[in-house]
C-alpha cells in the first residue's frame, strides 16, 4: 500500500502521519504507510490541521479550498484529499 492514491478525476488522496510541535513545518518522510509530516502549529482549536491545509495547498500550488481534511480531525492519522492537482505527490519531496 501506498502513501498516496489517485481517481480518476484528477484527485489525490493522502495518508498523513503527522506530529505537532515541531520547530518547523515539513515532510519528514514515510511512516509506515503514511508520510509523516511535522507542523509548527500547535494542536490546539484546529490550527494544525488549517496549517496542514495551507501547507499542502501551497505545496501543491492548488487553492485552499480544494485541500479538504477527509479522516482524523483529531488524530495523527489524517487521509486529505486533493482535488485536480496538476502535481504528482513527490512534489512534497523537493
Amino acid at each position: 500500500m501506498s502513501w498516496y492514491r489517485s481517481d480518476n478525476a484528477n484527485n489525490l488522496f493522502l495518508t498523513l502521519h503527522i506530529q505537532t510541535g515541531a520547530r518547523c513545518t515539513e515532510v519528514v518522510g514515510l511512516h509506515g504507510n503514511a508520510l509523516k509530516i511535522k507542523l509548527a502549529a500547535p494542536p490546539v482549536e484546529g490550527k494544525a490541521n488549517a496549517a496542514l491545509l495551507r501547507f499542502l495547498a501551497k505545496n501543491f500550488n492548488v487553492p485552499l479550498c480544494q485541500v479538504t481534511l477527509k479522516q482524523g480531525h483529531k488524530s495523527r492519522h489524517k487521509v486529505i484529499k486533493i482535488q485536480q492537482s496538476a502535481h504528482e505527490p513527490n512534489v512534497l519531496f523537493k
